[in-house]
């Protein structure tokens, strides 16, 4: 986890105690981070709006889910080795460029359902290996503050789609998609030119292994750590929840809730709040996050608030559940990150992200499937109690399989 100048005892000039904006490797990756989260909502909701609008269906929507978890579940294990063996900051530069050719060539010519749905796929493909790389070189930017770091750029991007969001809408609605395309092909070239200024220590892995190699090896890791075997199956458990849940909101307004869209667009507002505020409770209460009780402890919460919106249909009771939920959400968000940049050897943090991006894309796959089938025979009340109770499952298997110690030392985990 130290690098060869740390090894050396050379401290490396721009590390300061603590998270500071004046560190300027942490400035630029905040700053590419922030500007492709502000393409992200613009892309995310002319996406949207254009293929129901091209379609009229909402299976058509659904689908264009499917084409961005696809290259998680084909890429996901290659692009860890990638991220352990290649220059993070060159993987994450590489996938800005792609990534804005693709948003470039949607803007021109995404009138096409068929131009959509490939520009979803090849979108989603760059991010496989751009998510891992991020999360991976953080440690070596942030200081020693990866909370604060982690609580940050959470924090940012959670302001910037409420912000943002309803002046996608309306850019949109006024001009069409391709102009939201187009800000999000800038928001890429803004990111990359970004991280290419920034200079980090890097570890290549040994020249005799390849790529077969370094995933098995992965694999080899995960197994041999109790706390990652058990993170891999609350990580599968909860989006074997979050999938359908998440997906299915706007179905329980209607249905259960019996809410029209505006006041349904006021209780995704409600979670982007609690997901704003999260981090930053959740600094006030610990700068030490690795223990049983802050990683497991959210889904919990969020298991009870699913329980809750199943068994009661009041709006007020629905906003103040949803809030504590994207509570739940951000701050099991940065303490699953912080603790695996803080107990994961650099060498293999790679793959360890990327294998929890493939547990938790397989099953929110699965859950939005299984979801949309139980919301139609047995009511979507079933679907959040089943998604709670699931929760509740996710959770107790954390707390009660791991003790503290488990999560700082991986490597000797019992079997």
């Amino acid at each position: 986890m130290t690098s060869r100048q740390e090894k050396s005892g050379r401290a490396q000039p721009w590390r300061r105690r603590g998270l500071s904006f004046r560190s300027g490797p942490f400035r630029r990756l905040y700053a590419a981070r922030t500007a492709s989260q502000w393409g992200d909502t613009f892309n995310v909701v002319a996406i949207v709006i254009l293929v129901y609008r091209l379609s009229g269906s909402g299976l058509s929507v659904a689908a264009t889910v499917v084409f961005e978890i696809v290259p998680v579940l084909a890429l996901g294990f290659v692009a860890g080795a990638v991220v352990d063996r290649a220059p993070r900051i060159a993987v994450m530069v590489g996938a800005d460029l792609a990534r804005a050719v693709v948003a470039g060539v949607l803007a021109v010519f995404g009138h096409q359902l068929w131009v959509i749905y490939a520009a979803a796929f090849s979108m989603s493909a760059f991010t496989v290996f751009f998510n891992p790389a991020a999360a991976s070189v953080l440690p070596a930017v942030a200081g020693d503050d990866l909370l604060g770091a982690n609580s940050v750029i959470w924090s940012t991007a959670v302001v910037s789609q409420i912000a943002l969001a309803p002046l996608a809408g309306v850019l949109v609605a006024a001009a069409g998609a391709g102009p939201a395309f187009g800000i999000n092909a800038v928001s890429f070239l803004v990111s990359a030119s970004l991280l290419a200024g920034i200079r980090v220590p890097h570890n290549p892995a040994p020249a005799a292994r390849r790529r077969l190699g370094d995933i098995a090896d992965g694999f080899a890791y995960l197994r041999a750590s109790r706390f990652l075997r058990t993170l891999a199956a609350v990580q599968g458990i909860a989006a074997l929840s979050a999938g359908a849940t998440s997906a299915l909101l706007v179905v329980l307004a209607e249905r259960h809730l019996h809410l029209g869209a505006g006041r349904f667009g006021v209780l995704l507002g409600a979670i982007g709040i609690g997901a704003g505020v999260g981090p930053f409770l959740l600094r006030r209460v610990t700068r030490n996050v690795s223990r049983p009780a802050l990683v497991f402890g959210p889904y919990l919460l969020r298991g009870l608030v699913d329980l809750c919106l199943a068994a009661f249909s009041s709006f007020a009771g629905a906003l103040v559940g949803l809030a504590a939920y994207g509570i739940g959400t951000s701050t099991g968000n940065v303490t699953y990150q912080t603790t695996l940049q803080t107990v994961v050897p650099d060498d293999r943090r790679g793959r360890v992200f990327a294998f929890y991006d493939v547990v938790w894309q397989t099953g929110r796959l699965a859950s939005i499937g299984v979801g949309g089938v139980l919301a139609d025979t047995l009511g979507i009340a079933a679907v959040y109690y089943l998604g709670g109770a699931l929760l509740l499952v996710a959770a107790t298997v954390g707390l009660t399989r791991l003790r503290t110690d488990d999560l700082h030392l991986p490597g000797d985990a019992k079997p």
